[in-house]
């Protein structure tokens, strides 16, 4: 068993083209579909050619908004072409009694930045009415004032805590995560398959018949095949998802650990489909013909390419169900977007699991059975 691992991985050595293709397509997909959502907040590019506005309490509040990242530029010019280009989906330009909000496209924060920015010149005009009253009464000079209030400001006397709640049919959607898991799942299942394939080659061709011969028992060439198998499909996620959490930045929301544990039922029972595809199919080019219909057919179904939310049609939410990719995704979006315990991830889990020892079953029953 340890030859044929070895061999196995000496061909992947010298011929490693099929997996880079397949990993530099998920992460290209997953960048140029999710892209726009990579910074986890809306980029809005600012200027200002006062730089009094950029230091006062507007300028600090909004520095100091969450979900929207404001990023000061150098000059208009540049906030406009930011903007133009398609990398910033609205820009705004600053000015000491108002502002000015540039929209590229027809975008659904608009209305949410000029709110933020709103609110911040309405607490910058607060402060300055504050001082204004101050030095009209007399009491008190205005540095005094300006000090008391940001000491005010710093330490509230009390706080106020926000909370959202959803209705049982709302979901919550993150195009960053959706395509870099929908992708990564759909993508390993051509490398896992195109990896399962020579099991079917090397027993037509006789090369099972020869080895047979010699000390390997069969359960360790099953054993062997299917161990490299499941090795490079849950490398090429593994590399994915580095890129994603040490290069592009994101976080996985602080469980990157546990969503890559929690991928090895779903990696499992895809060499097990593998297996039975090739145990029903009678030759190569079958299967060839058969992997893309299916794992596109998973992919649609399973919610890889869309939220399984937005499909209204029972009989496609019913094949879902039977969909190793469905479950798939679950564990994922229940990890990084929901925040599910693991007490919650035991059901999908449990499904991959059962999922992957049947078809296994049935595709090494198949193949034996016909003595391809």
């Amino acid at each position: 068993m340890i030859g044929i691992l070895l061999s196995k991985l000496k061909r992947f050595i010298r011929n490693p083209f099929i997996f880079i293709i397949f990993t530099v397509m998920s992460i290209g997909f997953a960048l140029i579909l999710g892209g726009s959502n990579i910074e986890g907040s809306i980029q809005v590019p600012v200027y200002t050619a006062e730089e009094s506005v950029k230091d006062s309490a507007a300028g600090e509040a909004l520095s100091e908004t969450e979900g929207v990242a404001f990023n000061w530029m150098d000059s208009k010019d540049r906030v406009e072409e930011e903007v133009s280009s398609g990398r910033a989906e609205l820009g705004a330009i600053l000015k000491q009694d108002g502002f000015q909000l540039i929209v590229g496209v027809d975008s659904p924060n608009a209305g949410t930045v000029e709110q933020m920015i709103q609110r911040a010149y309405s607490k910058e005009a607060q402060r300055e009415q504050i001082l204004k009253a101050a030095r009209t009464s007399g009491t008190m000079e205005s540095d005094a004032v300006r000090e008391e209030l940001d000491e005010a400001m710093a330490t509230p006397v009390f706080s106020i805590e926000t909370s959202y709640f959803n209705s049982s049919d709302d979901f919550e959607f993150d195009s960053t995560f959706h395509t870099l898991f929908g992708f990564t799942l759909f993508f390993v299942i051509y490398t896992i398959g195109n990896n399962v394939l020579p099991i079917l080659t090397d027993k037509k061709d006789g090369l099972w018949d020869r080895m047979i011969l010699s000390p390997v028992r069969k359960w360790e060439m099953y054993v062997a095949n299917l161990i490299y198998s499941f090795f490079e499909g849950y490398l090429q996620v593994l590399i994915i998802f580095l890129v994603f959490r040490y290069i592009v930045g994101v976080d996985f929301n602080g469980r990157f650990a546990e969503s890559l544990l929690f991928l090895i039922p779903y990696v499992f029972a895809i060499v097990a489909l593998s297996i039975l595809i090739t145990g029903i199919v009678k030759d190569s080019q079958q299967f060839n013909a058969a992997l893309p219909i299916i794992s596109v057919s998973m992919a649609m179904i399973g919610g890889a390419f869309w939220p399984l939310e937005i499909v209204e049609s029972e009989f496609l939410l019913a094949l879902s169900k039977i969909n190793p990719l469905t479950y798939g995704m679950e564990v994922l979006n229940g990890i990084a977007v929901y925040g599910y315990p693991l007490e919650e991830l035991l059901f999908p889990i449990s499904i991959l699991i059962l999922m992957g020892v049947t078809f296994m079953g049935v595709g090494i029953h198949l193949m034996e059975r016909r003595h391809v």
